[in-house]
């Protein structure tokens, strides 16, 4: 049977010293991996502000673990009976990937998102003609262009 994708965020109270935060995420990890799960990405967002205050707090270390699994293991359950048992942890989402989030966090790994577009060079952009003659007129000056060249 073929892995279902998961992905579950974690908002860890902002008052952990580098350690404890390292464990609880380590914690995670292996809970992951001892229940048939296989760890596809991790990422740390860091310290980060709120959209609104969680037990008095307005910021916390947000951690993402995407991974793989059997669709009818527990290990969901598991993980969120984990989280909910960990005084550390402010928020938990944990949800099904479909295969375009799937598609759409390996792009987003890969970096396809920061590459900068390549824009058009001045000289050949035009404001858009409003009538047949001047589609006419552009594409006589375009030619014109080229043979000078």
């Amino acid at each position: 049977m073929a892995k279902t994708n998961y992905e579950s965020v974690v908002v860890l109270t902002p008052v952990l010293s580098e350690k404890m935060l390292q464990e609880a995420v380590s914690s995670y990890e292996k809970l992951i991996t001892e229940n048939g799960g296989e760890l596809i990405h991790k990422e740390n967002w860091g310290l980060t502000k709120m959209a609104y205050p969680i037990q008095k707090k307005t910021t916390g270390f947000y951690q993402i673990f995407e991974f793989a699994a059997e669709p009818d293991a527990e290990i969901v359950d598991k993980l969120e009976l984990a989280y909910r048992r960990d005084e550390q942890v402010l928020r938990y989402l944990c949800i099904k990937l479909d295969k375009h989030a799937v598609k759409y966090n390996e792009r987003r790994r890969n970096g396809e998102f920061n590459k900068p577009r390549e824009l058009a060079a001045p000289d050949v952009v035009k404001t858009a003609p409003r009538h047949i003659s001047q589609v006419a007129e552009a594409k006589v000056e375009l030619l014109a262009s080229e043979e000078e060249e």
